[in-house]
C-alpha cells in the first residue's frame, strides 16, 4: 500500500468539490478472527478497481503497475494462509458474518465505482479513492496489529 502514496500527485485544492463519504463498513473490523479474509476481499477489489479507466495522464504508468503488481502479490500469499482458514469456518454464525462482511464490502466498492462512473473517471475522482483507500490501509493496519497483539 506504500506505493499508493506515490502513485500519483498530490490531492489538490480544486479536488476538494470531488470528496465523498464512501461510508466504508466499520462493522467489518468488529470480527477479528475474519481479518484475513476481509483484507483479502478488500485486495481482490482493490486490484478490479485499478485495472481500469485509470487516469494514466496524471500518474506514473510504472508506479501505477508496481502497485497493481504489489497488490497481486499479497492476493497470492493471502490465499495461501486463507485456505487452512477457511477449513476452519465450520460454524455457521462465523460463515453468516463472513458472508454479510463480504457483502458490505462489495457495497462499498459499488458506491466507489459509482462515484468514479458519475466523475467521468476524473483524476479529481481517482485521487478522492485514493485518500479513502489510504484511510483503509490505516484501519486495516490497526486491525491486523490487534490481531498480532
Amino acid at each position: 500500500m506504500n506505493l499508493l502514496w506515490k502513485m500519483g500527485g498530490y490531492f489538490s485544492q480544486q479536488c476538494l468539490n470531488e470528496t465523498t463519504d464512501f461510508r466504508f463498513p466499520m462493522e467489518i473490523t468488529k470480527i477479528p478472527q475474519n481479518s484475513r479474509l476481509i483484507i483479502y476481499e478488500f485486495l481482490q477489489h482493490i486490484f478490479q478497481l485499478f485495472s481500469k479507466n485509470l487516469p494514466v495522464d496524471a500518474w506514473n504508468t510504472s508506479k501505477i503497475d508496481k502497485f497493481q503488481n504489489g497488490i497481486h502479490h499479497q492476493i497470492e500469499e493471502l490465499e495461501t494462509c486463507l485456505s487452512e482458514e477457511q477449513s476452519k469456518l465450520r460454524n455457521n454464525f462465523q460463515t453468516w458474518i463472513l458472508k454479510s462482511s463480504i457483502y458490505s464490502i462489495k457495497k462499498y466498492f459499488k458506491r466507489i465505482t459509482s462515484f468514479l462512473q458519475d466523475k467521468q473517471y476524473s483524476h479529481c475522482s481517482w485521487e478522492a479513492v485514493k485518500m479513502e483507500l489510504r484511510m483503509c490501509y490505516i484501519i486495516f493496519d490497526s486491525l491486523m496489529k490487534k490481531k498480532t497483539t
